[in-house]
């Protein structure tokens, strides 16, 4: 699977590129808004590099891991680069306050404006994933939502890849509640000084 990840050079982005290169899959790409940018982070990690218009076209599944506040953004610029190939959205909006980390909405999720903007079908996940974990290949359980289209399924594939235990959790309206965990992980990762994950019981 060819796997274009836009915003690669970002701290998740690269998690998640240099992960993909240290187990082998060839087929990785990163991307950013400077190309010079993100071949200079493609030849430190071993993959390939360009900018985000040009690297979606032959992907099989673009991976959307821009920062949260440029994600819609992002998202308007690319679609008709994107065309139709799966889109996995990544994003969480949140907001950080002297009170703690915050969810940035109070209804629908990122990942559904994303779905209104773009042609492509589009799934939702990885938001309880921390880059460190990423990299250490131990990211915990990657829950996914969309409805049932290849944008789920190839975005179920890669967290497998990764290591993780893919869990199919649903239509994508469901990204309102993983996009609201994030700041719930936040919030315990800043109190507990660590990197945390979820892990779902009761599955086999």
């Amino acid at each position: 699977m060819k796997v274009a990840i836009v915003g690669g050079t970002g701290a998740f982005g690269r998690a998640l590129a240099q992960r993909l290169a240290e187990l082998g899959v060839d087929d990785v790409i990163v991307g950013s808004r400077d190309p010079d940018r993100a071949r200079a982070t493609a030849g430190e990690l071993g993959v390939e590099g360009g900018r985000n218009q040009d690297i979606v076209g032959d992907a099989e599944l673009v991976v959307l891991a821009v920062r949260s506040n440029a994600t819609l953004e992002t998202a308007a610029n690319l679609a008709d680069a994107i065309g139709n190939t799966p889109v996995l959205c990544v994003a969480s909006d949140v907001r950080f306050t002297d009170a703690g980390v915050l969810p940035g909405r109070h209804q629908g999720s990122l990942a559904e404006e994303v779905a209104r903007i773009v042609r492509a079908p589009v799934a939702s996940g990885f938001q309880s994933f921390a880059a460190a974990n990423v990299i250490d290949g131990d990211p915990g359980d990657a829950l996914i939502c969309g409805e049932d289209s290849d944008a789920k399924t190839r975005a179920l594939e890669l967290a497998e890849r990764l290591g993780a235990r893919a869990i199919d959790v649903g239509p994508l309206a469901n990204s309102r509640a993983l996009e609201g965990m994030t700041s719930v992980i936040l919030n315990v990762n800043r109190r507990y000084k660590a990197h945390a994950g979820i892990r779902l019981t009761g599955l086999p």
